[in-house]
């Protein structure tokens, strides 16, 4: 949500206005999750308690949680995860998120098709190592987010 522009003839105020009417007075039973990449840009409104009643910060994967994410996309793939080096895998992919490790994987399976070879650790190692992850070429927003979270938001 951004805020409201007044360029749309009040559309957005009203449907924001509706929405956290219905979030402040919903049934029994409903439970909302939402999810925001900019958690800065929310109007103070979301963010109070009655709202969402629990904000959390999810940081990026750590190891065994990358070496998963690389078993879960290479076996989507038909990619034996056995055959590969997933710790290997998952130290080169430090930084990565969860979306960039499985373009990384999906990358390399289409250069080692084209190569006429079979997909490889090594392949994989080398999609990676070309394309750098978000947490270092905006290395100074995640950083700003983590801060902002210190404090405001449950980590996970």
């Amino acid at each position: 949500f951004a805020p409201p522009s007044g360029g749309d003839g009040g559309v957005a105020s009203r449907v924001l206005g509706t929405f956290l009417r219905w979030m402040q007075e919903r049934p029994p039973g409903a439970f909302v999750v939402s999810t925001a990449n900019d958690v800065e840009t929310l109007p103070p409104e979301f963010l109070r308690k009655g709202r969402f009643d629990e904000i959390f910060f999810v940081d990026l994967p750590r190891a065994p949680e990358r070496e998963e994410i690389f078993r879960l996309h290479l076996a989507k793939r038909r990619q034996d995860p056995s055959t590969f080096d997933l710790p290997a895998l998952a130290a080169t992919a430090d930084g990565f998120s969860g979306a960039e490790i499985e373009q990384a994987v999906a990358g390399a399976l289409y250069r080692a098709y084209a190569g006429g070879r079979t997909l490889a650790t090594q392949d994989v190692v080398a999609e990676l190592q070309a394309s750098p992850p978000l947490s270092r070429t905006r290395a100074d927003d995640l950083a700003r987010l983590r801060a902002w979270a210190q404090g405001r938001a449950r980590p996970v």
